[in-house]
């Protein structure tokens, strides 16, 4: 036998006994005492022990070898109490040549270790949860090799689904472990889109349970995790070269997913796995596991980001494996998504009608699947720390995005609550469809035009039901962000007929694309910028790409046949850009009537208030513009200097605030004092509140999601506009903060539906 402290290798053997072990029959605990006996002899290790977390959050000493087994059962420690505990709260290995000399030892004396000196310990990971603790002694002072800390990894991950299928533990024993989070659970976040739902829980692109993790056959099981792997990365390249799309692909990150499936270490590691007598399923778990213990302690957002990269690869290659490739998910009637983050594309490869609400731990109101989800009228909360490693597929769920809210597995009277609550909102959607067709006009006659933002299909299908009077803002870029290819004219022409036959005569104002920026096509280079909001994109982009958005302006004006058509470009930052792109739509103009095209029954061209620079140039601006409209979204984190996609400044300003609020009344004075039709089209608008405060400074025509006109139009309905306007001004006076305390104490004196 070799010396003590080196192990004897091929935890395939080990795994095999192990598994003979287990089919010896007997009781849960006289397998577990196996168990540990056959790891010390093939480690060759004086001490090996298994703790196990309790639902109250402790490590239990569950079985031992080599260490008095009276301590069984009764040695309990917190997490990061002692280096058991340590490991717990770390979720990685610890290797250790002189244990009781480390500052988080714990003494405890019934359990007799005091005469051991090597210490390796390595975490039992289910699901990215810490559920227990293996450990290996030696009397003797050394450091374990990698090698060792291998082979216990991988012997670690067996006993975790062993633990979790019963085969360990008592039943009863099993009830109290804390294998997965059981109890209710309340976390804060962040209101995204609006609205509150209850249903069950599912994670995007949960992985595919493996369903055997030994293996006899080991080549076998290369032969299919190589075809998996290669697969997967033709698929990604097949993406990236636009030559076969994958519906519901997270475009922005695409070309790290490539990088890593590329990864000659996420190979190294998987192949090692499987070589070690893992499936290739379990091979895949066993590299998640690490990754979430590695990268998931990180503070650095980056490191935080590319975990969440790798989840995903992770998820996809065992859909190879298992034969599903990029089948859709099958969803329950009343499903809850989960998920670290969503492109703006990953939504809409769910199923609407049974898509009930959004939970996301990252994102803010501002990203893209927030928008998304505001135009398909699901509710959304973000920002919620450690979500998915408290949930499990199925677990009961409720968004409540009124307050920003998520209720794990809620108690009874919680729920009881909520369906009340739902009710009441159900009342009111009721309501405000009994408002469709009615004018939205202030108690003082004042007309406000209600518009709606779209960019989606579906959106076409509900434009009569919200009672909007046309499309304020139709983002083309949507079409371009779920292609395969770049969109051909005959593609987007067509597109573009839809949407004007959709409006039925209402005026649709169309924004050029709007990409660059976190909005990445697969199929256009990009390079890597350093600050992409303030970077290469929208009007920017299409000016230095003449040919790309020559061709987008020559499907508007064919799709016009004689209509009237509204133009604007995005993010004008300076009046010879406006210039610039207008220029480009009196050529596309030219060219179709010299070929004896039907043109525009009138062209409007206008341009987006974004870029702070213009508010000081708007007397040169506006006299070339047929209309302008303000995207507060990009205007107010330009204005603040606060990034709205980073969770940790999105919310430091305010636009019901002095600067925000006497900008948006500076821009209205100035198009009304020149004659020229401004409309607001961000976030903002869609808010009552904020929609109240706009009203008040002078602007009558806003544009918004779906969701918004109903409880905006109520609002119009139950203003005075001048008794707003005169005490609205006189908030802007002096006040040093945010003064939406003020105005909605107002808006309620004044008895308004906010």
């Amino acid at each position: 036998m070799p010396p003590p402290g080196l192990a004897i290798r091929g935890p395939r053997s080990l795994l095999r006994q192990i598994r003979e072990a287990m089919a010896s029959g007997g009781p849960a605990q006289a397998r577990l005492n196996m168990v540990v006996r056959i790891i010390a002899g093939s480690m060759v290790a004086e001490v090996c022990s298994i703790y196990l977390r309790r639902a109250t959050n402790d490590l239990e000493l569950f079985a031992t070898e080599g260490l008095n087994p009276q301590a069984v059962h009764s040695t309990t420690l917190k997490p990061g109490e002692g280096l058991v505990g340590e490991i717990m709260r770390l979720g990685r290995p610890l290797n250790l040549s002189d244990a009781p000399n480390n500052p988080h030892f714990s003494y405890r004396p019934e359990t007799g270790e005091d005469p051991f000196h090597a210490f390796l310990g390595v975490p039992l990971l289910r699901g990215g949860r810490t559920i227990g603790v293996l450990v290996v002694q030696n009397r003797t002072e050394r450091v374990y090799s990698d090698e060792e800390v291998e082979d216990l990894q991988i012997i670690a991950m067996v006993l975790a689904e062993m633990v979790a299928g019963g085969e360990l533990v008592d039943e009863d024993e099993l009830k109290t472990v804390e294998l997965a989070p059981h109890k209710p659970e309340r976390l804060k976040g962040a209101k995204f889109a609006d609205g509150l739902a209850y249903g069950r829980a599912v994670l995007h692109e949960a992985p595919v349970a493996p369903s055997q993790l030994l293996s006899d056959d080991v080549p076998a099981e290369e032969q299919r995790l190589g075809k998996a792997v290669t697969a997967l990365q033709v698929q990604l390249d097949q993406m990236l070269d636009g030559q076969h799309g994958l519906v519901g692909a997270s475009y922005e990150v695409l070309e790290t997913y490539r990088m890593f499936a590329h990864d000659r270490g996420w190979n190294r590691s998987l192949e090692e796995a499987v070589s070690s007598g893992l499936t290739a399923e379990a091979a895949v778990e066993r590299v998640r596991s690490e990754h979430r213990a590695r990268l998931g302690q990180a503070r650095d957002p980056y490191l935080r980001e590319r975990l969440h990269d790798l989840e995903d690869l992770n998820d996809r290659l065992l859909r190879h494996l298992s034969g599903e490739g990029a089948t859709a998910r099958i969803l329950p009637d009343d499903a809850i998504l989960i998920a670290r983050n969503l492109g703006p594309a990953d939504l809409l490869e769910y199923d609407r009608t049974k898509l009930k609400g959004l939970l996301l731990e990252e994102g803010s109101s501002a990203s893209h699947a927030a928008i998304v989800a505001r135009a398909l009228d699901i509710p959304c909360v973000g920002r919620l720390v450690g979500l998915r490693d408290r949930l499990s597929e199925g677990d009961p769920v409720i968004v409540d995005a009124e307050t920003g809210e998520a209720y794990l597995r809620p108690r009874a009277d919680v729920i009881e609550a909520v369906g009340a609550r739902m009710q009441v909102r159900a009342l009111r959607r009721a309501e405000f469809a009994l408002l469709r067709n009615t004018p939205a006009r202030t108690r003082d006659g004042a007309k406000i035009s209600l518009l709606m933002n779209a960019g989606l299909a579906v959106d076409l299908d509900i434009l009569n039901e919200t009672g909007a009077e046309g499309i304020g803002l139709f983002r083309t870029e949507f079409q371009f962000m779920v292609a395969e290819e770049l969109p051909r004219l005959e593609a987007q022409t067509q597109l573009y007929k839809r949407v004007m036959e959709a409006a039925e005569g209402r005026p649709v104002t169309f924004r050029t694309l709007d990409l660059g920026g976190d909005k990445v096509l697969p199929y256009l280079e990009a390079e890597r910028e350093d600050n992409p909001a303030l970077g290469w994109r929208a009007v920017r982009m299409g000016l230095d790409r003449p040919a790309l958005l020559r061709l987008q302006l020559r499907a508007l004006i064919a799709a016009s046949g004689g209509q009237e058509l509204r133009v604007m470009f995005p993010l004008v930052a300076s009046v010879e850009e406006f210039r610039a792109a207008r220029a480009l739509v009196d050529h596309e103009i030219a060219w179709a009537q010299r070929r004896g095209r039907t043109a525009p029954g009138l062209l409007r061209v206008g341009a987006m208030i974004e870029a702070p620079s213009l508010i000081w140039h708007l007397d040169a601006l506006l006299p070339l513009t047929d209309f302008v409209s303000v995207g507060t979204n990009d205007l107010m984190q330009y204005l603040f200097a606060a990034d709205r996609g980073n969770p940790r400044v999105a919310d430091r300003y305010d636009p019901l605030s002095p600067p925000a609020l006497r900008v948006m009344k500076s821009i209205q004075d100035a198009c009304q004092e020149s004659g020229t039709p401004v409309s607001v089209c961000g976030e903002m608008a869609g808010r009552p509140l904020e929609a109240f405060a706009l009203m008040a400074l002078g602007f009558d025509q806003l544009s918004m999601p779906p969701a918004g006109i109903g409880p905006v139009k109520a609002m119009v309905l139950s203003s005075d506009r001048e008794a707003a306007r005169r005490a609205v001004t006189n908030l802007l006076k002096g006040s040093a903060g945010s003064v939406r305390n003020e105005i909605e104490t107002l808006a309620r004196k004044l008895s308004v539906s906010i």
